[in-house]
């Protein structure tokens, strides 16, 4: 879990502590309010405004909250928002609303990823030497900030493309297969029990799911850094 590593590699100050646990909130709510307003600005162009008749095409985090999943971020590391409800027969061009529904979630994710990776390459060295020379808990709150913000869309891209009901990746699958097939019903009636053996700690205390995000996330971030790195 990112915030029990970050507490528990540091001799935090009572404040940074606080700092670290405040930044951790923001940066679910921008990671989570951005992936679901995605998918109700995609439903809504597609002519469907059942997002927007429930109030969820906002960035506001408060219509995206699900309190337990809200608590399961902060316990396990792992959380989940209210799914955006669509009615796809409403859109002008079935497939075309799917695949641009089920996909917007993660491209809006990814998209944040890209550009705190660019603010955290310009600014990142400039508020730790600030931090440095002034001891500012402020500094300290907004490096994490910025790390938090890049660190969880990174996360959360990675996670929804993985293809286990309900998540995203699952969805886009589903659109080109037959309904009801072998695969659906597999993951539809089994998706609760793989999810747990994806976050189960059985590799060396490492789950499944760490190792792949382990693995992906340098790849992804050594990419952005190479496209920002050109600027200075």
């Amino acid at each position: 879990m990112i915030i029990l590593l970050i507490l528990g590699s540091n001799n935090l100050a009572p404040l940074e502590i606080l700092a670290v646990c405040l930044a951790y909130f923001v940066a679910i709510c921008v990671a989570m309010s951005f992936h679901e307003y995605a998918h109700s600005l995609a439903a809504y162009k597609n002519g469907d405004e059942t997002p927007k008749m429930m109030g969820r095409l906002t960035l506001n985090p408060f219509a995206h909250f699900s309190a337990s999943g809200l608590l399961s971020f902060f316990l396990i590391g792992f959380g989940w928002a209210k799914p955006v409800k669509i009615n796809p027969l409403k859109f002008r061009n079935y497939r075309k609303g799917l695949i641009w529904t089920s996909l917007s979630g993660v491209l809006a994710n990814l998209a944040l990823a890209f550009v705190f990776a660019g603010v955290l390459h310009f600014l990142g060295p400039l508020i730790i030497a600030e931090f440095i020379s002034s001891g500012s808990v402020l500094m300290f709150f907004l490096y994490q900030l910025i790390y938090l913000c890049l660190t969880l869309n990174l996360i959360l891209f990675i996670f929804n493309l993985l293809p286990i009901y309900p998540l995203d990746g699952f969805n886009f699958i589903s659109i080109f297969t037959k309904y009801n097939n072998r695969f659906i019903q597999f993951m539809t009636q089994y998706s609760f029990f793989i999810f747990v053996l994806l976050i189960l700690p059985i590799f060396a205390g490492n789950s499944v799911l760490s190792l792949v995000i382990s693995y992906v996330n340098p790849a992804i971030l050594y990419v952005f850094n190479l496209f920002w790195g050109l600027f200075g």
